[in-house]
């Protein structure tokens, strides 16, 4: 006797991680997840370094959860909106200046 409750094994299926589409001109595909992962990175580092260096001698005196607060507080906007949005334009002129070269070679 179950009392009420579902004894039932729910299944998950994996979903299989998308190919990457193409470049089409005009069309800049979403980086893969392995290529946000080192776009955020290149960002958090920097901004985080230079916010310790900054902030460093007035965040020393604080507990070390509350320093973590305020440097959160401060880097994420930086990257989401500062930082993030430019890298996307460079890797969207980098893709695309990557993609003509390439049809430009198979032109004759």
């Amino acid at each position: 006797m179950t009392h009420g409750k579902d004894t039932t094994l729910e299944t998950h299926t994996i979903a299989p991680t998308p190919i990457p589409e193409p470049v089409t001109p005009g069309r800049i595909p979403p980086p893969s997840k392995h290529q946000l992962a080192l776009m955020i990175w290149l960002c958090v580092f920097p901004t985080l370094t230079a916010l310790n260096l900054t902030l460093g001698d007035w965040l020393a005196g604080l507990s070390p959860v509350v320093r973590t607060f305020v440097l959160a507080t401060v880097a994420v906007p930086i990257v989401i909106y500062g930082l993030m949005p430019r890298l996307h334009r460079i890797r969207a002129r980098l893709l695309a200046s990557h993609e003509a070269t390439r049809r430009n070679r198979r032109q004759p």
